[in-house]
């Protein structure tokens, strides 16, 4: 991880760091960082970079692509870390950033491919439940990271971050019945996916 972390090119971090070592609260690492402490630049990478790296990859499908965006998205959090005014989590604050992050990837790739026949959009949404939300945590991910990254996007942000189909929708620059079609093809691969186990 140190490796990573000097990747960001954004600080310089050594054993001999004069800063004064921090609590370990994400909220008071957030204090000390918008104070320029490099110390607390550290702590706060080593604390969120697993959660965000598991956001990444569940969003980017191969670890080469969520390491890119979990760098992009630490360099874009201590860019804008002193626009935390410490309303809400820290955490939930830096987990946008991320999901952000990793849209905009998908964006520039083009990876999410969001020009489909609105027609066809229409005709695969159905309100049924599926057994998807029966599935334990790891074999999901799993079988999420094999979806199509326009499918796997929607699906994220649906059903892992709790976004609603118009914030996707915004989001992605979609509409909404696009959303839902690109949902609904990710839950029947992850059916079929579960029927070939």
């Amino acid at each position: 991880m140190k490796r990573f972390w000097e990747k960001l090119h954004l600080i310089t971090w050594t054993r001999d760091d004069e800063s004064p070592a921090v609590s370990s609260s994400l909220e008071q690492l957030a204090a000390a960082c918008q104070e320029g402490n490099t110390q607390a630049q550290k702590q706060l990478f080593d604390a969120l970079s697993p959660k965000m790296m598991a956001l990444c990859l569940r969003y980017m499908g191969s670890r080469e692509e969520a390491e890119d965006v979990l760098q992009e998205g630490f360099i874009t959090l201590f860019t804008k870390i002193d626009s935390y005014q410490g309303a809400g989590s820290f955490e939930g604050w830096a987990r946008r950033i991320f999901v952000n992050t990793a849209l905009m990837h998908l964006r520039r790739t083009d990876a999410l491919g969001l020009s489909e026949n609105l027609e066809e959009a229409r005709n695969l949404f159905t309100q049924e439940a599926t057994p998807v939300q029966k599935m334990g945590y790891s074999e999901l991910m799993r079988m999420i990271s094999t979806l199509p990254p326009d499918a796997r996007t929607v699906f994220n942000m649906y059903v892992v971050e709790g976004y609603s189909h118009k914030e996707i929708a915004k989001e992605l620059g979609c509409t909404e019945a696009t959303s839902r079609s690109k949902l609904q093809r990710a839950r029947l691969r992850l059916q079929e996916m579960m029927k070939e186990l």
